[in-house]
């Protein structure tokens, strides 16, 4: 008798997509103090996407949106682009929008809508956490979303190469404020209930950075890549706070194997100098990478040598896509990067 997992996949992201989703920062956001300056970073980041997919916008004001995409994008480039009226309370996509399984075997692929509660109750997210059920309600989607309200998954949290394996991280997960009293053998159930076509579940012990709100999201520290490629944070200052975890980070991903237990190729990617504001260190990080179709946009800091070697690795992992960096200070500002402000659909998803 078929089950559910002989019909859906949980995809790795560099598999062929639909778009990708951008909420729009506002006044009401925390963005507010220089909203101008992280709207041109947007903008940029809306430039690159749409020279290779769609692009999905949830906006407060469609208008105010539109003329300013438009006086930077070519027509063709505004042709990729969809705008939908949506309230927010912030603009992290990773972990509101829907994640998607993929069907198998002619079945339509799925929208899982899970609980986002700020990160553990931290923020303010009941707009937020209505946003799916607004695009879906607003047509944006061609399949079913499925309501998880029951369960709190952030996008970022997990991290999977699409061959049955999800990484995700302690820290995260079993942090407070998320979904007591479940332990980590009931997380794990829980996943492999909601993700039947899971054969392993990896979770990552060290890494968190100083900083991180969502206490040690996995697409920080470590993102899996094609050809069993996994892409982790180090550091070789043994002055940087970060050195003697980061350490022991390093140890645990070359111990990991693949389901055919071999080793994974292990590919290190710098950490950044410290970023402050005021006297509190950000978690600047070169995983949070986005991939698009036929590109990777790299999150950059400023730093030539540290962002060089981290395009490099990067282009490593993904010889066949243009690499493509994007100045990714102004977002570190608010404690995330690219990779947290954006969610990918798989082909054959959006409307």
């Amino acid at each position: 008798m078929a089950t559910v997992q002989d019909f859906f996949r949980l995809p790795a992201e560099w598999e062929l997509q639909d778009g990708i989703i951008l909420m729009w920062p506002h006044e009401q956001t925390d963005w507010a103090p220089y909203l101008d300056e992280v709207i041109e970073t947007f903008v940029a980041l809306a430039e690159v996407i749409t020279r290779y997919e769609h692009l999905v916008i949830a906006a407060r004001e469609i208008g105010a949106v539109q003329s300013k995409l438009e006086m930077r994008l070519d027509d063709w480039q505004m042709c990729r682009v969809s705008i939908y009226a949506c309230d927010t309370n912030d603009t992290w996509a990773r972990d509101v929008a829907p994640i998607t399984i993929v069907g198998e075997n002619g079945t339509p692929n799925r929208l899982l809508d899970f609980c986002f509660n700020g990160w553990g109750e931290k923020f303010a997210a009941e707009k937020d956490n209505m946003l799916n059920r607004r695009l879906y309600d607003a047509g944006a989607f061609q399949v079913e979303l499925v309501s998880h309200k029951d369960f709190v998954l952030e996008g970022g949290s997990i991290e999977t190469d699409g061959e049955g394996t999800l990484f995700t991280t302690t820290a995260c997960l079993m942090a407070p404020n998320r979904n007591q009293p479940l332990d980590k053998i009931g997380l794990e159930n829980k996943l492999l209930d909601i993700f039947p076509c899971l054969r392993q579940i990896v979770w990552i012990e060290h890494g968190m950075l100083m900083g991180d709100d969502t206490d040690g999201h996995i697409d920080t520290i470590l993102r899996c890549a094609p050809n069993n490629t996994l892409l982790y944070v180090s550091c070789d200052d043994k002055s940087d706070s970060h050195y003697s975890d980061l350490a022991l980070l390093d140890a645990q991903v070359k111990a990991l194997r693949t389901l055919n237990g071999e080793p994974y190729r292990c590919l290190r990617l710098p950490i950044p100098k410290a970023i402050y504001d005021g006297t509190d260190r950000l978690p600047a990080t070169y995983a949070n990478f986005l991939v698009l179709n036929g590109a990777v946009v790299v999150p950059t800091y400023r730093q030539p040598d540290a962002d060089r070697r981290a395009i490099e690795t990067i282009r490593q992992a993904f010889p066949d896509r243009d690499i493509i960096g994007l100045d990714a200070v102004t977002i570190v500002r608010q404690h995330g990067s690219l990779h947290c402000l954006t969610m990918q659909f798989p082909a054959n998803t959006l409307a």
